[in-house]
């Protein structure tokens, strides 16, 4: 059974990395264009599905492979598709959907391509149940409900179920009311593409924190709580896996907690707007790590080396931020201006990291570079949403 993980294209890595934290070995693990691909066996994958969509930090959704075919023409799709045994994951009753992609292949049309495989699937089902070849499918989205997915890379047709629901990234602790929030699976995976390691000799600061995302999601990893825990996933309605798999997963994830009593605070954020803060704090509460952030309404502007200092109680401080940005709340002129503020903060002017810093910020392709004249010791292509961005690394010290 393969167990397919969809995520943001650049994060592919890190979703490996989910795996293999959850125990997984690299050679079941495969990687591919904004697609991570588990061989799962055959007698656990029910619960895998289960563990994978509590652990997966960076991933979006997570989807099983009911079979794979090529297919260069519609009639290769139609026939590869009504092939497969659906009756087995189609529940009957079931209201069942259709949705897919389509990249570097012949077979492009997609709303064709999902007509087409919907027909294909009702006549497999019928065929399972001795319907006929005109017979017609019961569905009732009030019964259950269904969402297939295709993937037609390389003219390689993918059928595959949704075991997810609503995307990973929406955890539970944050209602979407701050403007422009960094997706919660982004967030997560700049923690690691930005190397900073969790309860070490040095603090995490956000100095532009919103909702407060980014150093929620570095403590959810530092307490190894899983991002899952206080949400539902759309396989719990699947009789082939079920509401069992998400209470032994669950359990499971609370049992590895670390959760240790320490006066000592690693991870701060500040922002200009009281209603952000006030929003963070909620947000850290309900997420269950509010006693481990701090949270101040501050202007980023005076969060200097030697304030972080003083503030954290650390020599030694990494600011990962998320600015606004031309495009999303400002033009692109005032954003270039944060941008040089942060860096005269931060860089020397041969733009190397000022004493005790380390920093890495996400902004649309390369414009912070490009507004600072700085070029990133280790640039990381990323999509936030749907814009392209670039998380810059800087860690080379004066």
């Amino acid at each position: 059974m393969k167990i397919i993980l969809t995520c943001l294209f650049g994060l592919e890595s890190p979703v490996r990395d989910d795996l293999l934290n959850i125990g997984y070995e690299r050679e079941k693990i495969t990687v591919s264009d904004g697609v991570v691909t588990l061989d799962a066996d055959d007698d656990t994958w029910e619960m895998d599905i289960a563990r994978v969509n509590m652990w997966a930090r960076r991933a979006e959704r997570v989807l099983f492979e009911v079979g794979s075919f090529t297919a260069k023409e519609f009639d290769q799709l139609f026939d590869g598709c009504c092939r497969l045994e659906w009756d087995e994951y189609i529940p009957e009753g079931y209201a069942f959907t259709v949705n897919g992609y389509s990249r570097k292949s012949e077979l492009y049309g997609i709303s064709a391509c999902q007509s087409l495989c919907k027909k294909a699937i009702v006549k497999s089902l019928c065929r399972s149940r001795h319907l006929g070849a005109n017979g017609i499918i019961a569905e009732d989205a009030k019964v259950g409900l269904v969402k297939v997915q295709f993937g037609i890379v390389n003219n390689v047709v993918s059928m595959m179920i949704d075991t997810t629901g609503d995307g990973l990234h929406k955890r539970g602790y944050r209602p979407l009311t701050h403007d422009a929030p960094i997706r919660e699976t982004l967030a997560a995976g700049m923690i690691t593409l930005s190397r900073y390691k969790p309860f070490g000799y040095e603090a995490l600061v956000d100095p532009f924190c919103g909702s407060g995302t980014i150093l929620i999601e570095a403590a959810l990893l530092a307490l190894n709580i899983a991002p899952g825990k206080n949400r539902h996933f759309a396989y719990e309605n699947l009789p082939y896996i079920g509401n069992y798999a998400w209470k032994k997963a669950r359990e499971e994830a609370l049992s590895m907690e670390k959760l240790p009593e320490t006066d000592r605070i690693y991870f701060y954020g500040s922002d200009i707007d009281p209603k952000a803060i006030e929003s963070s704090i909620r947000n850290a509460q309900t997420a269950g790590v509010a006693d481990y952030i701090k949270f101040q309404v501050a202007d980023a502007a005076i969060r200097t080396p030697s304030a972080l200092e003083s503030i954290t109680g650390f020599d030694r401080n990494m600011v990962i931020t998320n600015p606004p940005y031309g495009g999303r709340l400002m033009t692109p002129e005032e954003a270039a201006e944060i941008y040089q503020m942060i860096a005269k903060l931060y860089l020397t002017r041969e733009g190397l990291c000022r004493k005790g810093m380390r920093m890495s910020v996400i902004t649309p392709d390369d414009s912070f570079e490009i507004a600072t004249g700085h070029k990133a010791d280790k640039r990381v292509k990323l999509y936030n949403g749907n814009i392209k961005c670039q998380l810059n690394n800087y860690f080379k010290i004066k």
